[in-house]
């Protein structure tokens, strides 16, 4: 291709998208003064103008253009009729090559003579495409074959055409920001080249015909396509077995072979959801000129040209599989790990809207003649996410309108949406409804699931996450999971320290039922009321830090509680359960379970409600209440924010960043564990011997929904976001066991975490921050970063503990070093356990000291070590004399035998007298007691 060419496509191709933007602008001014159907008129009129310009001009450049004109004409279910009707003609053939030119191409490549290769040519081509031609022939040996020619010089044409299509992109998105396309357009460019390589496209479609009919018939995800075999291929020539098909535009000849051309399109659906769901290699251009329909019954699909396949790594198969589930769902949580797993980076925490737009990717296909309703439908889900985005961003209506909320769209995904769209256009243009999420559902749990099959423990070592082993207690350790296996198992860690060192640091298993993704050191657990023991920490901390006392009453601190005979109760009956307020808003939660998600509106209600009992007279656990007292009383005393207290006290000194939050932050989704239950442990619930502690309004019938119905509510991202301190907990075990190491030791920080451990403890960004919100400006953008932002690359200011403010600025590093203690009393154990000077303060022999859980050994002898363990297994405890502490996180709710029987292995190993909570008959906790069956 000349210069001279070059600067005149270019030139008509920007003159064209010019006169076509003015002609929209101006219409799109002028229809303002008009009213109803004058105004349909208006806009169908100027339509159809453009469509005919489009049209024009792609039948005379060919090339790209007339792909990305198949491409549009199948996009009746967003484009007006007018472009639908017009460039529809380019799905028929273009005016063929000469043959001449044709034939030319074949003895070059072939090496051979028209003779010498076929004992018959058909002339007329069967088909003229942007890139090649296509006529049918006869070998030598007698064969069927379709020859298809690439054109001379097309692959010139090509490249040239994406640089164009990349300037108009450029320019559209400078000119109308909300619509980019970039990353679409740059995914083309890296893809389109392969379609001129017919050696690629033969290999190609060798390899899809092999995986599609791999599938057994029995399988209730097999497909039933026919696809041509290979003859013989070089670079521009592609020979392949005739098929003899009707075209899917040639509605009089599917009508009178009798095709149902809703399975038809559902079987091509089935083949493409097997293509990229279970294959991970889908071809990426199912436009309707590359389909024919057998004509022999049951009329099969024919599926033609792999020029334009794309091949995903396991890991992007996996995303695609969730997004998917997690779009049929609802799934806010598993549609951002989702999102994090396949690269994609949103600019703006709206998840809610993220799920809207995931779900119009797999909305159900509309026939043609509703694309008007459906374009409106669309259009109004737009107005309502840009309102939201606005209320979000505090953006006005241009700003919003330029500004871009993703930041990063992975190519991979970029292909995937265009095959649902070209399959959607499909649908619309044989007029057939097709529902994805009943079709494509089958192959995306097959995915997941067959994933995770290949990771059970029998068949995989990386069961168990590969990671250096601390001790020899640690190998044993490991052989038991092993041993124990994924029937009890679904994903576990299990940390210890002894003598402030790191001795088990332990991961196996995977983040969910639907996640095969492996968990590691940093993965994070919802541990229920394993939350109480930290949130009795940070009321510790402020005790130690003269900023409260155990014998103060609340009203003191908190003087909105002082009313309805709460006057009289004290911090330290909250922390020993005995304030009388264990059945507080209980009946607040029937009525509005989702209320707790609201921290404010929680405080509120928990400062109204009256006792049951008298202060210190009974012992009775708490199972949401103490949450809210204790956040209630932290942030009246501190003056600062729970989670600000949190960070202080605990996150930093111990320097678990990233790896133990109570209320989640946004960016760290794709690190959490999925809850599941144990449905034969469940049933064992029934059984259970009768507990006192169990609130009188719950009866066991009662528990046992709540059991099975815990992780459906407690995998949302509602609930996970939420400030729940008694309940919704998330950390790993790493982070745990240190902070129960710290506890252990008086406050002493212990040395830090093992270098083995992998991402190293503390090396997250605790809380994550989203891409700037930049809007996009006609200008190249500046950096306007300051050094202030640029300064903390850990994401938060540390906040001293002191009363004083420092006299001179030091770096977050820098004032670390100098936290050596969390706590300055050296007593502070009797305090967590009630004894000693403490012991005036707790329920005589009570099961809890001052917010935390006392063990015993299996005498009933009172031991030095407290704890606090969660509904479903996860667990967190010290022993003092034995300076040990260690941590359990599952994700399999269970009556909790895997964590006795890892912590009973590990206590035994070390000579470490074992905490009646994990013995099969001492003395249980409250959480413990919902857990365990009968022994």
């Amino acid at each position: 291709m000349g210069l001279g060419n070059i600067i005149s496509r270019r030139l008509k191709v920007f003159a064209i998208a010019l006169i076509i933007y003015v002609d929209y602008k101006a219409v799109q001014r002028r229809v303002q003064w008009a009213k109803g159907s004058k105004k349909n008129t208006i806009w169908e009129k100027t339509h159809e103008r453009n469509a005919r310009r489009v049209l024009n001009l792609m039948i005379e450049l060919e090339g790209l253009w007339v792909k990305l004109g198949q491409y549009l004409s199948t996009r009746a279910d967003v484009l007006p009729e007018a472009y639908i009707s017009v460039l529809k003609q380019l799905q028929d053939s273009l005016p063929p090559r000469s043959l001449k030119e044709v034939c030319r191409t074949i003895e070059k490549e072939l090496g051979k003579s028209m003779k010498d290769l076929f004992s018959g040519f058909v002339h007329t081509p069967l088909a003229t495409a942007s890139i090649a031609q296509v006529h049918r022939a006869t070998m030598q040996d007698g064969r069927e074959v379709v020859v298809k020619v690439q054109h001379d010089g097309v692959k010139e044409i090509i490249l040239e055409d994406l640089k164009n299509a990349k300037s108009i992109v450029d320019w559209i998105a400078w000119a109308e920001p909300q619509y980019d396309f970039n990353p679409m357009i740059d995914e083309w460019c890296k893809e389109a080249p392969k379609e001129l390589d017919f050696n690629h496209e033969a290999e190609n479609t060798r390899t899809v015909a092999r995986n599609l009919s791999q599938s057994n018939s029995s399988d209730p995800n097999s497909v039933h396509v026919m696809i041509p075999e290979v003859i013989l291929s070089t670079e521009k020539v592609l020979i392949l077995e005739y098929m003899d098909g009707i075209r899917l535009n040639d509605n009089e000849s599917l009508g009178a072979h009798g095709v149902d051309k809703q399975k038809l399109v559902e079987e091509i659906t089935r083949a493409y959801a097997h293509q990229i769901y279970i294959d991970g290699f889908f071809n990426g251009d199912p436009h309707p000129g590359n389909f024919l329909v057998s004509k022999v019954p049951p009329h099969y699909p024919i599926l033609l040209d792999f020029g334009l396949t794309k091949s995903i790594s396991s890991s992007m198969k996996q995303a695609l599989a969730k997004m998917f589930l997690a779009s049929a769902e609802g799934d806010l949580v598993a549609l951002l790990a989702a999102f994090s797993q396949m690269g994609l980076k949103l600019r703006v925490d709206m998840p809610q809207q993220a799920l809207e737009i995931a779900k119009i990717f797999f909305r159900n296909s509309t026939p043609a003649k509703e694309a008007t309703e459906n374009i409106k439908a669309l259009q109004d889900q737009r107005e309502r996410n840009m309102k939201a985005l606005r209320e979000k961003t505090k953006l006005n209506e241009k700003e919003a309108q330029r500004f871009n909320p993703v930041d990063a769209f992975p190519g991979d995904a970029i292909i995937f949406t265009r095959v649902l769209n070209l399959l959607r256009g499909l649908s619309s243009t044989l007029n057939v409804r097709i529902v994805y999420l009943e079709i494509m559902r089958p192959f995306a749990e097959s995915t997941l699931q067959g994933t995770m099959m290949m990771h059970e423990p029998a068949s995989s070592s990386q069961w168990i996450y590969d990671s250096p082993i601390h001790s020899d207690v640690e190998a044993r350790l490991r052989k038991l999971l092993h041993d124990i296996g994924t029937d009890k198992i679904l994903g576990i860690q299990v940390c210890a320290y002894k003598d402030g060192k790191v001795i088990i640091d332990t991961a196996a298993g995977r983040l969910g039922k639907y996640d095969p993704r492996p968990i590691q050191p940093d993965s994070l657990f919802p541990v229920f009321s394993v939350t109480k023991g930290i949130t009795a920490g940070l009321v510790h901390w402020l005790v130690d830090k003269k900023k409260l006392r155990f014998e103060e009453t609340i009203a003191n601190i908190w003087p909105n509680f002082g009313n309805n005979k709460k006057d009289l109760i004290q911090v330290n009956h909250v922390l020993n359960h005995t304030s009388g307020l264990h059945n507080a808003m209980g009946d607040v939660m029937k009525d509005d379970p989702l209320l707790m998600c609201d921290w404010e509106e929680s405080l509120n209600r928990i400062s109204k409600s009256t006792p049951d009992t008298e202060p210190g007279s009974l012992q009775l656990y708490h199972y949401l209440s103490f949450g809210w007292l204790c956040g209630g009383i932290i942030e009246h005393a501190s003056g600062k924010k729970f989670q600000q207290v949190l960070e202080e006290a605990i996150i930093h000194p111990l320097n678990i960043e990233g790896e133990m939050y109570i209320g989640i932050p946004p960016g760290i989704e794709s690190r959490l564990a999925t809850l599941t239950v144990d449905m034969d442990d469940i049933e064992k619930v029934m059984q259970q011997r009768q507990n006192a502690d169990i609130p009188a309004n719950l009866t066991r019938s009662d528990l046992a929904q709540i059991v099975a119905g815990v992780p459906v509510v407690f995998n949302t991202l509602n609930i996970r976001r939420a400030i729940i301190p008694a309940a919704n907990g998330h950390c790993s075990a790493r982070a745990l066991a240190r902070y129960y190491a710290a506890l252990g030791a008086a406050g002493q920080i212990p040395p830090p975490h093992s270098s083995n451990s992998k991402p190293s403890l503390g090396s997250h960004v605790h809380i994550p921050k989203l891409p700037s919100i930049t809007i996009s400006k006609k200008k190249k953008a500046t950096n306007n970063t300051t050094s202030a932002q640029k300064a903390n690359s850990k994401g938060y200011t540390l906040v001293s503990s002191n009363t004083n403010k420092h006299e001179h600025d030091d770096s977050d590093n820098d004032i670390q070093r100098k936290v050596t203690r969390i706590f300055e009393n050296q007593t502070i154990h009797d305090a967590f356990m009630g004894t000693g000077d403490f012991s005036g303060l707790i329920y005589p022999d009570g099961k809890f000291g001052l917010g935390f859980r006392r063990y015993r050994n299996t005498d009933g002898n009172l031991l030095t070590s407290f704890g606090h363990s969660g509904l479903g297994g996860s667990t967190g405890f010290c022993d003092v004399e034995n300076n040990f502490a260690m941590a359990v996180t599952v994700n399999k709710m269970s009556l909790g035998g895997v964590t006795r029987s890892v912590v009973q292995l590990v206590c035994a190993e070390l000579g470490i007298p074992l905490p009646d909570e994990f013995s099969s008959s001492g003395d249980k906790g409250p959480d413990m007691q919902l857990t365990l069956g009968s022994s």
